[in-house]
């Protein structure tokens, strides 16, 4: 009888375990720039802004690569979006994040999002860029959010 009882503990747990890693399990999510995406609450359209020199007080190390987004918050609460979110991965796999500086009026720091009213800003990576890498911007939830989203968005050379 006591056997019994430690083969179904151990099934038990096994089940339990199971169900709390794929509770927790990340949800990658790929598109292409232009396409919408859902991370948790928020619809992003991340588009492909060019590149630039920077200004006179933030020169970058390589070339500034310029991203527009678009998010609009679908749920009922505002929400927190921020230049954090977003991080550019080069053909190495290597994670850049974003550079903040005034570049433009529409520039991304800190944003509250507030229910169903979308908004249009941008943010730039300093990265060695080359025309014909592939590049994609990973976009993160906040961890107010409470999702396990995670999108990957084709920006160039999909």
């Amino acid at each position: 009888m006591g056997v019994v009882i430690v083969i179904g503990a151990i099934i038990g747990s096994i089940i339990l375990a199971n169900f709390m890693y794929l509770q927790y399990q990340t949800n990658f999510i790929e598109t292409t720039a232009g396409e919408a995406v859902m991370v948790g609450p928020v619809e992003y359209v991340i588009t492909f802004e060019g590149t630039h020199e920077g200004s006179k007080e933030v020169m970058p190390e390589n070339t500034f690569v310029k991203i527009g987004i678009s998010a609009k918050n679908t749920s009922d609460e505002k929400t927190l979006l921020s230049g954090g979110q977003f991080y550019i991965v080069d053909q190495k796999n290597q994670n850049h994040k974003a550079v903040f500086g005034e570049f433009s009026s529409k520039d991304l720091w800190l944003e509250w999002l507030e229910p169903n009213k979308p908004i249009e800003v941008s943010t730039q990576f300093d990265i060695p860029f080359d025309e014909e890498i592939i590049y994609k911007i990973i976009i993160r939830s906040q961890k107010e959010q409470s999702t396990t989203d995670t999108a990957s968005v084709c920006l160039i050379n999909c």
